[in-house]
């Protein structure tokens, strides 16, 4: 079975636009049936959830489809869904709901690897709580993670472990049961972004050993909000602060203010998209989730190989087992300037450290602009690869400025 890329692009009423959306680790465009059921949901009666009326009983439905949606997408379950208006709003929770048991001596390990998100929120929250930080290195020659470090950074003492489940920078896939291993063995969390490799993977929380996974709807044609799976014994153990007259049920406990009932539907349309991307798969959602994403994962990997090997040389490192991301740059031109040009020819790509902050400046690219980002997901062709490739030759080939 292969990806019907036509009846895929069909689904996406952005694309008729004709612009070369090769930008989805920044965001992908929207599919139809999210698209619909957001608006569906809004020209509806639907109230703050309550048993009372039915605008009230309709919006605890959606939000309990919603959690299910995701336990499906991620192999978690639903009463361990909570959602958040972003990744790093949640992480930002998790952190300072975590950080309270905490003590001075207690070490969290992150990764220079990672977006901020999953770097700056344990930073932060191991200051206040007077918690050493511990640094995980990538190998700069491959773009690796070695898991071999972490048997040195991980000890007694150390409470969380964040690492990325796929890099935003340059698709790096690191081991995460790896280090989940040493992790656990040591008695500390694994919390896992997995923000970027959601769109891209079959993901099984468990099978990555995460406590915590963390994922944004966007990042998979979905609307602007998140979700962190775990499981509620994890979060029973947890005490937010909250509002006194909030929910302290898991997982309400840790949402707060009232949820966006209308994104919540175009989440559950979302996963139904990807589950239906494999036209050929049967059984229930969760088996057509991990088909569909296999399918495309497959798809993505053989036009990340066009790319990669029309870049040539100006591709940042590029590890053997990635995501379908690549950062470049074009000799003689700030990647501002290389983003721009493309984008002047419908071609859209971001320019500069696209949060991944440490790895930036770790190479030393961040004070020069960072670096130019393409990332592939299962809408894009094989043509607009070619015309990316194409665009960046020409823009080789001009002079520099003087």
């Amino acid at each position: 079975m292969t990806l019907d890329i036509a009846r895929v692009r069909d689904s996406y009423p952005a694309l008729a636009e004709g612009f070369a959306h090769l930008d989805g680790a920044a965001g992908t465009q929207v599919a139809a049936p999210v698209i619909d059921a957001i608006a569906g949901t809004m020209r509806r009666a639907v109230s703050n959830r309550g048993t009372a009326f039915e605008a009230a009983r309709r919006s605890g439905e959606i939000v309990a489809a919603a959690r299910q949606a995701v336990a499906d997408l991620v192999g978690g379950t639903a009463e361990g869904v909570v959602f958040g208006p972003s990744a790093t709003g949640l992480t930002y929770t998790v952190a300072r709901t975590l950080a309270k048991t905490w003590r001075s001596g207690d070490e969290v390990v992150v990764s220079r690897l990672d977006h901020d998100a999953n770097v700056r929120p344990w930073v932060q929250a191991a200051q206040s709580a007077g918690v050493t930080v511990r640094w995980a290195e990538f190998d700069p020659s491959t773009g690796e993670l070695p898991a071999a470090q972490y048997t040195d950074l991980i000890g007694p003492r150390t409470r969380l472990v964040a690492i990325t489940a796929a890099s935003n920078a340059i698709g790096t896939i690191p081991p995460v049961r790896e280090i989940a291993d040493l992790a656990h063995a040591a008695g500390s969390l694994l919390y896992v972004d997995g923000v970027h490799a959601t769109p891209h993977l079959p993901i099984d929380v468990a099978a990555l050993g995460a406590d915590f996974y963390v994922t944004s709807a966007y990042k998979w044609s979905g609307p602007h909000i998140a979700a962190v799976v775990a499981d509620p014994a994890t979060w029973a153990r947890l005490s937010p602060s909250k509002l006194m007259p909030s929910p302290d049920s898991v997982p309400d406990r840790f949402e707060f203010g009232t949820l966006s009932f209308e994104l919540l539907a175009g989440v559950t349309a979302a996963v139904d998209h990807l589950a239906d991307l494999d036209e050929s798969a049967a059984g229930d959602r969760r088996t057509r989730l991990l088909a569909g994403m296999t399918l495309a994962a497959a798809y993505e990997k053989a036009l990340l190989e066009r790319l990669v090997k029309g870049l040539d040389a100006v591709v940042c490192p590029a590890p053997a087992d990635r995501c379908p991301t690549v950062s470049f740059r074009i000799a003689g031109q700030s990647p501002a300037e290389t983003a721009t040009a493309l984008g002047d020819e419908g071609i859209c790509v971001f320019s500069g450290d696209y949060y991944a902050y440490e790895y930036f400046t770790a190479t030393g690219l961040r004070d020069t602009g960072g670096a130019v980002r393409a990332s592939i997901y299962h809408y894009n062709t094989a043509e607009e690869v070619d015309r990316l490739l194409e665009a960046v030759t020409r823009l080789g080939s001009r002079p520099p400025r003087s």
